[in-house]
């Protein structure tokens, strides 16, 4: 006898929590994403289908294939992913779970999916990141983008993220998270610490001055 799985028909669409990596078309049109693990080389935008990352012509979610869009139930368990080496420069993203789907014990494997929110890490100096510049890599017809600050920006291509939801559609909201904690905080910051950070924010002022004069058509120094 086969065993059946139970039905499901909620009254709303589940949410769901994932990773993902910001991308960004060549011609610079599109917005999107593209995830970290099995479907990598298949980016998506804000409203999508899952197709099979194997190339099969069955629809996804399939019982027998591991293609579909995959996600888990709890945030916390999505921002760990966050924490390795490789998963630093992901966003967070809250999704709408579509269509059919394959519940298991800590997340779905579905078909359809609606991105509703994408949470964008500091830049990588610890820095609050409004920009997204180009990583150096991507897939083909994409470029993944990296969240950054004005100053590690440098010469790179970059956009607002105001301007990547725009792009992205779909009411797609963006946010840039807040930079993080110093280690030890409460307990003072010495000497070191307090001119590192007299440093960065003359710089960031620096930066802010250069921006603000470019914009006004005062180059005077």
């Amino acid at each position: 006898m086969r065993l059946r799985l139970p039905e499901e028909r909620p009254t709303e669409p589940p949410t769901g929590y994932k990773i993902a990596r910001p991308v960004l078309s060549h011609d610079g049109t599109r917005a999107g994403f593209t995830g970290v693990s099995l479907g990598g080389a298949l980016p998506y935008g804000v409203l999508d289908e899952a197709r099979c990352v194997y190339g099969r012509r069955h629809r996804a979610p399939h019982r027998r294939c591991d293609c579909g869009f995959h996600c888990v139930h709890d945030r916390a368990t999505a921002e760990a992913l966050l924490c390795t080496a490789e998963h630093r420069g992901a966003a967070l993203l809250e999704v709408t779970v579509l269509g059919a789907y394959i519940r298991f014990e800590r997340g779905f494997r579905y078909a359809r999916q609606r991105v509703r929110t994408a949470t964008l890490p500091p830049c990588a100096c610890g820095a609050a990141a409004p920009l997204l510049a180009d990583a150096g890599w991507g897939r083909p017809g994409w470029r993944v983008a990296e969240a950054v600050c004005g100053r590690c920006r440098g010469g790179r291509r970059a956009l607002a993220v105001a301007e990547f939801g725009r792009l992205a559609g779909e009411g797609l909201r963006v946010v840039a998270a807040a930079p993080g904690p110093y280690i030890g905080e409460g307990a003072g910051l010495g000497m070191p610490e307090l001119m590192a950070e007299a440093a960065l924010l003359q710089a960031r002022l620096d930066w802010f001055q250069e921006e603000l004069a470019r914009f006004t058509g005062d180059q005077r120094g």
